[in-house]
């Protein structure tokens, strides 16, 4: 329909970092996660986010989106796992979603973005955001593997000091917050909010886990961009 808004799927979407982000980028979002979010801010559906994309590629319904964007889970691969499971000798025994995800991905025909943190994942990084690209109050990197479509990868700043709190037995004070565990100088609830621009969850664990949505305005609007430049 003419002048109707692109639609994103928000796959394994936690409690709504990405979608808010392609909400302030002018998308309609549409969430799916495995837990129960009652905060997430927008419809969504609960349950396996592969057997509901899996669902959606078989009923046609997949053809409701422009976009996709996926953010599964990391454990495996991400620095901070990768790190402690070395320095204690454990194996690893986290589950990797991301080649099934980027297999059901390339089925919908539609682009998409899959999204993880620093580390080991097995992920293009075609795309790659920090907070104080946007003058956030947490660092949080995040790697985007980008398919059927492309962006320029912008200059990533300087940072401007340390992460607030101990590391190695060192106290060091900086101009951002450790959003993640507790303890050691990590920060509060309010902290994260403010840091990171999310105002609709107050829930530790989930605040630990989302990406700005700062990142994904950036995504989706370069996605438009480009859409409206093919188009053109």
């Amino acid at each position: 329909m003419a002048g109707a808004r692109p639609r994103v799927l928000d796959l394994f979407s936690c409690s709504g970092g990405a979608g808010k982000g392609y909400e302030w980028a002018g998308f309609e979002v549409d969430g799916c996660d495995i837990a129960d979010r009652p905060r997430y801010p927008f419809p969504y559906h609960r349950g396996d986010a592969l057997e509901y994309l899996a669902h959606l590629i078989r009923t046609g319904d997949i053809d409701r989106y422009t976009l996709v964007h996926a953010s599964p889970p990391c454990q495996a691969g991400c620095a901070l796992t990768v790190g402690t499971n070395h320095s204690q000798g454990w194996g690893g025994t986290h589950e990797d979603l991301v080649a099934p995800t980027r297999a059901l991905l390339d089925q919908t025909g539609l682009p998409y973005v899959i999204e993880q943190p620093n580390g080991r994942a097995k992920i293009r990084k075609d795309l790659s955001l920090c907070g104080e690209m946007f003058g956030l109050g947490v660092l949080r990197h995040r790697n985007f593997e980008l398919g059927r479509w492309a962006v320029a990868r912008p200059a990533h700043p300087k940072h401007r000091g340390y992460v607030r709190g101990h590391r190695h037995g060192v106290r060091r004070e900086g101009p951002y917050v450790a959003a993640y565990g507790k303890g050691g100088g990590k920060a509060t609830v309010p902290e994260m909010q403010a840091a990171m621009g999310i105002t609709w969850t107050d829930v530790h664990e989930e605040l630990t886990e989302a990406i700005p949505p700062a990142y994904t305005k950036w995504i989706g609007t370069a996605f438009t961009t480009a859409r409206q430049e093919v188009i053109v």
